[in-house]
């Protein structure tokens, strides 16, 4: 998304950034920002006017390693038509192919890895004076075992919509799922304190934020290097007492480590939306096993179940690898017959993508890409009409939303989110109708309002205005200007947008 232009000092080097993958990656790229503007560089809300440009990169899938490596060398442009001075990739790709990116790749000036990048204005310091006294670089790849995660003591600069944000409660990961290279780009598990995460919610709220979306790698995994002294149980109460947060959402909560305590909490708390982002892949019992998950098709219907009876209304998001190494057509059929009968609510269908340095890429019984097209689409079109008829039975129902602004179709309708769509990725709730309102409540970003349903699509719904709940407790007109941030559309994989 392009955001608000905004004027560099003049005594400061202007930067622009582009942060490509997961949410998590994006949190990296907003203290990065923090970090630059904290010293002496200023955002430029164009790339050709930037003297320094950064791609975070990701490179979880082929397809977010081909966007990153296209982002790059369209920033590499601007080196000859635009005022770039100084152009860096940061993130996993270079901390996964440093070496063979500084062979293919001398335009750019700096790679940095997920371990250094807090090292960002150092880094650009030293080679500012290396240029300046025209020696070489000491070396241009920063890379070694990530160890590094922010803290609320880190500047940090919020981008997108004022009224949501991410919290980031821990880095890396201990799993070794056999098609996932996340624990090599990213380490093993390293935790925040509640203290820590506690103030940092304190300070978004004190800025309007009133959406709060947790990220990790794994959410269940968080605190486990302390044995679980503090654990996502203890800390969901802690955040739920902040004031001015309205909606927490839990994003990657491992159905294999779910607790009953957790279950109860997530019950009983009503700050937390009933909606929960539990990564299955499969369904299949020996396909599980050959992934190196601890789920098995008893214990997933057996949580759902546990979850519907204890959370009436609860959303699940989820999902699916279809083409997995050794997966047959039976195996595959069962996966489509499990799906349907556990009618889940968002599913991101994904091709399995065969990467270098996991397991998966030297098992036997590679599916060929047609098939693994095919399977997809089947399982695509199957969930889609269930989709279709989760949201008609929304029609004429009046339902809580919260107004993001404009809608991206056209300026004619706004848009917002209900409890059970998730930012960026679960459709919208589109906006005809304000007519009801007083003009005084007339909606805008960060409100709350109720809205009756009356059109249903698999993708969105649509409605009119009929209440104002409250208005948003701090400005937010708008995205804090920082260049350009970009969802990448490979970030698909992990975030399940395919269906959205």
């Amino acid at each position: 998304m392009t955001t608000t232009p905004t004027t560099p000092a003049a005594d400061k080097s202007s930067v622009y950034f582009v942060s490509l993958g997961c949410p998590k990656n994006l949190v990296d790229s907003q203290v990065m920002l923090g970090m630059l503007e904290k010293e002496r560089y200023s955002i430029a809300p164009e790339a050709k006017n930037a003297e320094v440009i950064i791609v975070n990169t990701c490179s979880f899938i082929q397809a977010s390693k081909e966007e990153s490596i296209e982002t790059i060398l369209e920033m590499a442009d601007l080196k000859q038509n635009g005022k770039c001075k100084v152009l860096v990739a940061s993130g996993c790709l270079p901390q996964r192919y440093s070496k063979q990116l500084e062979e293919e790749m001398p335009e750019v000036d700096l790679f940095i890895g997920t371990g250094q990048y807090h090292r960002i204005t150092e880094l650009l310091e030293t080679h500012g004076k290396a240029a300046e006294m025209g020696a070489p670089l000491p070396k241009r790849s920063y890379i070694d075992q990530p160890a590094f995660i922010h803290t609320e003591k880190d500047p940090r600069v919020h981008t997108g919509p004022r009224f949501s944000a991410y919290l980031k409660l821990s880095e890396g990961c201990n799993r070794r799922c056999a098609f996932c290279i996340i624990p090599k780009l990213r380490g093993n598990v390293r935790s925040r304190t509640i203290a820590s995460l506690v103030e940092e919610t304190q300070a978004f709220a004190s800025r309007g934020v009133r959406e709060l979306n947790l990220v990790a790698q794994d959410l269940t995994e968080y605190g486990m290097e302390w044995k679980y002294k503090e654990n996502l149980e203890l800390l969901l109460p802690e955040l739920c007492k902040v004031d001015g947060i309205d909606w927490i959402r839990l994003h990657y909560v491992y159905p294999d480590q779910f607790s009953d305590e957790l279950v109860s909490i997530v019950a009983n708390q009503p700050k937390i939306v009933k909606y929960l982002d539990m990564p299955i892949q499969h369904t299949n019992d020996r396909v599980l096993k050959s992934m190196n998950r601890r789920l098995t098709k008893a214990k997933l219907f057996d949580l759902v179940a546990k979850l519907r009876e204890q959370i009436p209304g609860v959303v699940f998001r989820t999902s699916i690898i279809v083409g997995f190494p050794g997966e047959t057509e039976e195996e595959f059929e069962e996966l489509c017959r499990d799906l349907e009968t556990l009618n889940l609510d968002h599913v991101g269908v994904f091709r399995f993508s065969k990467e270098e340095g996991t397991k998966a890429d030297e098992m036997d019984g590679q599916i060929h890409p047609a098939t693994k097209r095919r399977r997809a689409k089947i399982l695509t079109a199957i969930l889609q009409r269930q989709r279709q008829a989760k949201h008609e039975s929304y029609l004429g129902k009046t339902v809580t939303v919260l107004v993001e602004g404009v809608s991206e179709e056209t300026d004619l309708l706004l848009q917002g989110r209900m409890t059970t769509q998730a930012q960026e990725i679960d459709g919208h709730v589109l906006i005809n109708d304000t007519n009801d309102l007083a003009d005084q409540d007339k909606p805008g970003p960060g409100d709350l309002i109720e809205v009756e349903v009356t059109e249903a699509t698999p993708n969105d719904l649509v409605g009119r205005a009929v209440r104002l709940i409250s208005k948003a407790r701090a400005a937010v007109e708008g995205p804090i200007p920082t260049g350009l941030t970009n969802f990448s559309a490979a970030n698909e994989w992990r975030e399940g947008a395919s269906l959205a």
